[in-house]
């Protein structure tokens, strides 16, 4: 760690908090790490790869992000303490990356008022391959209009929510796109859940299949089809380390930035500015 961001990580004893406090370690910008756990015997410590800088119970976290002058909350936990520790953050002025997925009704209230107070990015997906996949879909769809659209997600066999939340933006997306290619209503089409019995394809419907097995880390699977042809655009994620690398990105790019609600889109294209200015 080399940087000047103070990041916090919850659920830091989990899959997930490791990769983060990795990323985190590895990490230009990031200059020390708050851990929040349940567990926090669990996280590491010491000179084990990875260690805090500070480690607390999750109970503590509002003390916690104020004492340690934080700057950017990471959380990819469960909606039932992610909007406990989106509140804290909220409440002590620290902005948000969200990486949670599977909020009720009740839940989303919550993300609504975290982002009007703070700077607030969420994404179903950080991968940087997930984003490209994302603008491919949008502009297949839009060339491709009244080819018939399936989208089929596989995860590992712990994942709670299903279809995964990547699949819903991805379904999103594809709504979009065929709205503004007049394909569909501004309504979307019509999300069809699996299939048994007799269940031939009715209108501008989109099939959806979620497969749960093994330790998938994720796969996510587009197939249009029509006229006589097929295309498949499919992303394939080999660890979850790739999803901590981008959620530390976003965090280094909220960090500072007025209360709102961000996108990752936007990280990539300010790193995709970079590039184009670097190589003049």
């Amino acid at each position: 760690m080399g940087g000047d961001l103070t990041v916090a990580i919850t659920g830091a004893s989990g899959r997930m908090g490791g990769e983060l406090l990795s990323a985190a370690a590895d990490h230009d910008d990031v200059g020390s790490v708050l851990a929040a756990s349940r567990t926090p015997e669990n996280v590491p410590s010491g000179d084990a790869p990875g260690a805090p800088d500070a480690v607390v119970e999750d109970a503590d976290l509002g003390a916690a992000l104020d004492e340690h002058d934080v700057d950017v909350l990471v959380d990819f936990t469960v909606p039932e303490a992610s909007v406990e520790y989106l509140r804290a953050a909220a409440d002590e002025g620290v902005a948000v990356v969200v990486g949670t997925t599977g909020y009720d009704e009740a839940g989303e209230e919550t993300l609504d008022s975290v982002a009007s107070e703070v700077p607030f990015l969420r994404a179903s997906n950080f991968s940087r391959g997930v984003g490209a996949l994302r603008r491919a879909v949008r502009e297949a769809v839009a060339a491709l209009p009244g080819y018939d659209v399936e989208v089929t997600e596989t995860h590992h066999n712990g994942k709670r929510d299903a279809p995964s939340g990547t699949a819903l933006t991805i379904l999103d997306d594809i709504d979009d796109a065929r709205g503004s290619g007049g394909d569909a209503s501004g309504d979307g089409a019509e999300r069809v859940h699996g299939r048994v019995g007799e269940q031939p394809r009715e209108g501008d419907e989109i099939g959806v299949h979620a497969r749960r097995a093994g330790d998938v880390t994720g796969e996510h699977e587009i197939l249009l089809a029509g006229n006589e042809e097929v295309l498949e655009l499919t992303h394939r994620a080999g660890s979850r380390g790739i999803f901590a690398a981008g959620a530390l990105d976003a965090a280094v790019w909220l960090a500072g930035r007025d209360a709102g609600r961000y996108d990752f889109d936007e990280v990539l294209d300010a790193d995709a500015d970079d590039t184009d200015t670097d190589s003049q």
